[in-house]
Parts: structure tokens; C-alpha cells; sequence
């Protein structure tokens, strides 16, 4: 053969992808949820991931590992200590990736030993108090605030979520002061500020019902624009007091996984994502989809480790 001739074809071979690489996928991928059975992440998971499976031609098999006091850190280290290979996903709330390294030790730095692969959604918050608390507006709150120095306390999931810190955000802003009530969850700390136990919080969706229903006062949207919701509530920058504690989630792949693999993933659940059908679904969460480049979901998190960071250090923010 030709000098030449052999020299094409080599480099053809050089430039060419492995043959793995172009089979993928060509068996059952496994998606781990770093949260609970029927809990939001998990819920949301289920939406698309029957659908991504369709679109790659091999089933996604969903398995929930939750980890201890709520970390994630089981799911996140199962998955960045597994073969990069296209096989094993990470379906994770942005809190477990933003705010988890900043509160917890993890055995694995998610920076480095997890690829993000594409974002999901993200969901407004809504600050509500109870329905007796003679407040009907952001500034009005504020201003008994103010009246009425370390009377008011406000509820939360747990210490070092974001509905906690959006209230730190809140206090620092405003210059006021109000007690921590951390409950086990979102129900508990809902179900106490209907029963006036409590007077504020920073809702992550579960309230909307009983914001319709007049059991819950919204006073503001925690986000950039109006709720489609809500579209009589003001965002929290209108109100005059900006917060900003939306987390994007979405789905990660160990550590030097393929690009080629990468990056078809971050297409298809773009793709999927989009569909009006799980448009819709996701709606009905409170849940918005979010389709990014790969490079730019990585940033984010970068970004929002960062900024949270400083915040819950500030804040002297700790889980022992």
C-alpha cells in the first residue's frame, strides 16, 4: 500500500471515536436520586427519565439513595466513585451540590470528581406569613420587624437549606431580626405557620394550595420574574428586598466520562425537557425546565457554591 494511503487511514482511525463510544448506550443505564422516594427530585426524575430512555433506546432504571440527615452525600459519592462510562447518572438536587460541600464533609469533592452533564429545572420560593400576622406586604413586614425586635421567628426544612438562608439573606438585607425554627421538613414548618405557630418562611412550592386557599399570606416571589402563578405578587426585588435562592438541579456523571457521551445526554434531555408534555408536567410541580450547555451548568454551580458560601460562612451556618 501507498505511503500516503496508509497514513490517511491511520489518521482516520486516530481521529475516529472508539467503538464503544459510538455503541453507547447498549445496555440499562442506572439514574441514582440523592433524595427520597416520592419526594420532589425523585418526582421530577420520574417525568423525564422514562422519556430519556426512549430517546437513547435503553431503559433509565431509578434508583433512590438518599444519605444521611438529608446530605445526598450516598447518592453523590455512589456516583463519583463509579465507572465513567456512560452508565451510571446522578439525578441531584442543586442544594446537595451547592450547598452540601459548604455544610457537610463529603469523601468526594463534587467539583472534581462529578461531570456536570445538564440541568433540569428550577422552582420559585414564596415568602408567606400566617394568616393573623398584621402584615400584607414585604415592606409592611419589615417594618414590624423593626417595631418589634426578636418577636417574629420564621420556619424552615432544616438548618442550611435555602429557605433558610433566603431568610438569613432576608434579615441581613433588611437589617432585622427573627428566631430560627427548624423543623424535619417543608409539611411540618407549612402546618406551623397555618397554625400560627410561625410567622414567616420562605416556601419552596408546597404552600401554593394554601396560598389559593387563603391559609397562607404570600407577600413575595423568590425569583427573577413574576409567578404565572401569582401574577399579582411582586418578585422580592420589586418588593424592595432582593433574595435570590434559586438552585438549579440536574444531572451529573462521574468524572471523565466521554465527551462524546457528555455531550449527547446533555442534548437529549435538553430535547426531552422541552416537550410540552413534561413542560407541563413539571409545572405542575412548581418546577420550570433549565437546558444549558454542559459547560455552562458546570459554571453555575461554580457560581452558586461560591456565593452560597460565603453566605452560610457569614451566617456561621453549620451542620455539626
Amino acid at each position: 500500500m501507498h505511503v500516503l494511503a496508509r497514513c490517511l487511514i491511520a489518521a482516520a482511525f486516530a481521529f475516529a471515536p472508539p467503538a464503544w463510544a459510538q455503541a453507547w448506550p447498549a445496555k440499562p443505564i442506572r439514574m441514582i436520586v440523592n433524595a427520597a422516594a416520592g419526594a420532589g427530585p425523585d418526582a421530577v426524575a420520574r417525568i423525564y427519565a422514562p422519556r430519556l430512555g426512549e430517546a437513547l433506546g435503553q431503559p433509565i432504571v431509578i434508583e433512590n439513595r438518599q444519605g444521611a440527615a438529608g446530605s445526598g452525600s450516598i447518592g453523590i459519592e455512589a456516583v463519583a466513585r463509579s465507572a465513567p462510562d456512560g452508565y451510571t447518572l446522578l439525578n441531584a438536587p442543586g442544594s446537595t451540590i451547592v450547598l452540601g460541600p459548604n455544610l457537610y464533609k463529603y469523601d468526594v469533592d463534587v467539583a472534581k470528581d462529578l461531570e456536570p452533564v445538564a440541568p433540569t429545572v428550577r422552582a420559585a420560593a414564596f415568602l408567606v406569613v400566617r394568616p393573623g400576622l398584621p402584615v400584607h406586604s414585604l415592606a409592611e413586614l419589615i417594618a414590624y420587624a423593626r417595631a418589634n425586635p426578636g418577636k417574629l421567628n420564621f420556619g424552615t426544612p432544616g438548618s442550611g437549606t435555602a429557605p433558610h438562608i433566603g431568610a438569613v439573606m432576608l434579615m441581613r438585607t433588611a437589617k432585622i431580626q427573627a428566631t430560627h425554627v427548624p423543623y424535619k421538613g417543608v409539611a411540618q414548618a407549612l402546618a406551623d405557620l397555618m397554625g400560627e405557630r410561625i410567622d414567616f418562611m420562605f416556601d419552596p412550592g408546597p404552600a401554593v394550595p394554601q396560598i389559593k386557599a387563603g391559609k397562607a399570606r404570600l407577600l413575595a416571589v423568590v425569583d427573577a420574574a413574576r409567578s404565572p402563578i401569582f401574577p399579582d405578587a411582586p418578585t422580592m426585588a420589586e418588593a424592595g428586598t432582593d433574595v435570590n435562592v434559586i438552585i438549579v438541579s440536574g444531572v451529573f456523571a462521574p468524572a471523565g466520562t466521554p465527551r462524546e457521551i457528555v455531550s449527547r445526554l446533555n442534548r437529549e434531555i435538553g430535547r426531552v425537557l422541552q416537550t410540552t408534555e413534561v413542560r407541563a408536567a413539571l409545572a405542575a410541580l412548581g418546577n420550570e425546565a433549565v437546558t444549558a450547555s454542559p459547560e455552562e451548568f458546570s459554571a453555575l454551580m461554580h457560581r452558586d457554591r461560591e456565593r452560597f458560601g460565603v453566605v452560610l460562612r457569614e451566617a456561621n451556618i453549620r451542620i455539626d
